[in-house]
């Protein structure tokens, strides 16, 4: 394996668990992303109150396509992890 691949397969790596890690913490990031947006917002004094407001949404949107939703610890039949209901 060269050089290049090992690196690929790092990126790769790091790429899943950032991914993981904005899943668990979407939460927080959008209350930062808010908080931002209203200490810009004041800043301007309210001047780019709408372009603010859209760059906010913008920003949660990509986060929330680039999360990865933690899966449950304990999955249904569906998933099959989980025990089988009884009838």
């Amino acid at each position: 394996m060269g050089l290049m691949d090992n690196l690929k397969g790092k990126a790769e790596e790091l790429k899943e668990k950032a991914g993981e890690l904005a899943g668990k913490h979407s939460d927080q990031i959008d209350t930062i992303v808010d908080k931002a947006g209203g200490a810009i917002d004041k800043a301007t004094k309210g001047k780019y109150s709408d372009r603010i407001e859209h760059g906010a949404a913008k920003a949660k949107d990509a986060v929330g396509d680039f999360a990865h939703k933690p899966k449950p610890d304990h999955e249904g039949p569906a998933g099959g992890n989980g025990p089988t209901p009884r009838p």
